[in-house]
């Protein structure tokens, strides 16, 4: 919405000058390196048309708090993990609005261990950001600011180590992929390459120059869906602009989606290494069952992509992710990485008889329809007003299992709805997941109606 600029607890994203502008920028990154410990900053960005001027303003930031800036240019964000984790550099910074159009951008941002800020890390940053408690360097004490040559190598050969390379590059596929303008064209296709893919690659450049609305949804990928049949692709690859999300179309142009591109690569990995699987609690059950099937622990953790690399820190995950086809392979790093699903999916391929092709691997996926949807909610409840309203709604779903942890999930074995209530908007947004398309929509709709009439109560 114009004129909104949202600080969380992950970073700053606004409509830019009208909710974000420079100065807020160059103060956030202020804010940021005055709780980081000592050593240098990996600045990144993605390939929006208004990453020239936020970069100079938050290497400003940075650097005149004292840091040593590693500027890495237009690379995507799990290279950012990476390179802080391998680099021991203090942190990180990448300058992205992900999937959200060409009017916005914004800042998220990174611990040492190569994962995105946790909320006690965040909220500090917040504080000294609402404070103005910055740490402004004499002259003599200002930070360098210097590109880093080569930003891909590390991550590319930390992607590669984790599939049978040989094995992909006798299949010699066609792959077609869409970097949507962003951060992920250079890697992706040189990842092809490594792979010995033939890639047709779409808005390679990092221009921001948008061919359509850059979150890779059904609608907005409908051109790019008739592309793969025409040019003979085995898979089409479809990036979000800072390349942290990935959607699959198969061979025959139907779009796959985000949450099945987690559960196929899961597929694979499992394939290589069983163990526990960590995921969100809206992520859809299709991982789950397949985890389940072999044997494998599943953990669902709230909603938020550090609370999931967190859990799989704990659990000593093998694999774990996010229904936005986010793939986390700790392997590789700590956040959500399109690559390692590139690579995972082409690894799957490759393992079956040539004859077997994509579509024929997600039709044998266990399949469940999924309902997304959102409901009024009236203004002002309050965070404890939101509390009493759940447990309310969860008292008239005798039966259910209920979790409290993020909004409220319900479930009941085959069947699952979560309720969480917007941060920006009196709404509520509600998933539901069931066995076809009637029971998700029927579920969905019920609570939203409970969750309706409970407010007014």
């Amino acid at each position: 919405m114009k004129g909104t600029r949202i600080a969380s607890v992950s970073g700053i994203r606004g409509w830019v000058g009208d909710g974000l502008d420079p100065a807020a920028a160059l103060e956030f990154a202020a804010a940021y390196a005055a709780g980081c410990a000592p050593g240098p900053i990996v600045l990144s960005h993605d390939g929006r048309r208004t990453a020239p001027v936020f970069e100079a303003a938050v290497a400003a930031g940075l650097a005149g708090s004292g840091r040593e800036v590693l500027k890495v240019g237009a690379t995507a964000t799990p290279t950012v993990g990476v390179l802080v984790r391998e680099l021991k550099a203090a942190g990180g910074a990448q300058i992205s609005a992900s999937h959200n159009p060409p009017e916005y951008n914004g800042l998220k941002f990174f611990q040492p261990a190569g994962m995105v800020l946790g909320p006690d890390e965040g909220r500090a940053m917040l504080d000294r950001w609402t404070r103005k408690d910055f740490s402004w360097a004499p002259f003599d004490g200002l930070g360098r600011i210097r590109p880093l040559d080569d930003p891909d190598a590390i991550h590319l050969g930390r992607v590669l180590a984790v599939v049978d390379v040989e094995a992909i590059r006798a299949r010699k596929f066609t792959v077609a992929l869409d970097a949507c303008h962003g951060a992920g064209g250079r890697m992706g296709r040189e990842l092809l390459r490594q792979l010995g893919c033939r890639a047709i690659v779409l808005g390679g450049e990092p221009d921001g120059l948008y061919d359509h609305t850059p979150e890779p949804t059904e609608k907005n990928l409908a051109d790019f869906a008739r592309v793969v049949p025409a040019v003979g692709a085995a898979v089409g690859f479809a990036q979000d602009p800072d390349a942290d999300r990935l959607a699959l179309i198969d061979e025959n142009g139907r779009y796959i989606g985000e949450e099945l591109t987690l559960g196929l690569a899961a597929l694979r990995r499992l394939g290589q290494r069983t163990g526990p699987v960590v995921l969100n609690l809206s992520t859809s059950m299709t991982t789950e069952a397949l985890a389940r099937e072999r044997g494998c622990p599943v953990v669902r953790t709230p909603v938020g992509e550090i609370h999931v690399v967190r859990g799989m820190l704990a659990e000593g995950a093998v694999i774990g992710g996010e229904g936005n086809g986010g793939v986390i392979d700790p392997r590789v790093g700590l956040v959500r990485d399109s690559f390692v699903g590139m690579a995972l999916v082409l690894d799957l391929l490759a393992s079956g008889p040539a004859s077997k092709p994509l579509s024929a691997w997600v039709d044998e996926l266990p399949r469940f329809a999924m309902v997304k949807d959102q409901f009024p909610l009236p203004p002002g409840l309050g965070a404890d007003g939101v509390a009493r309203l759940w447990d309310r709604v969860a008292a008239g779903f005798a039966g259910a299992e209920a979790d409290r942890r993020d909004g409220l999930r319900l479930s009941w074995g085959d069947r699952w709805a979560h309720v969480r209530a917007s941060n920006t908007e009196p709404i509520v947004r509600v998933i539901a997941e069931g066995p076809d398309a009637a029971i998700a929509r029927a579920l969905a709709d019920d609570l939203g109606r409970r969750v309706a009439e409970e407010a007014r109560s």
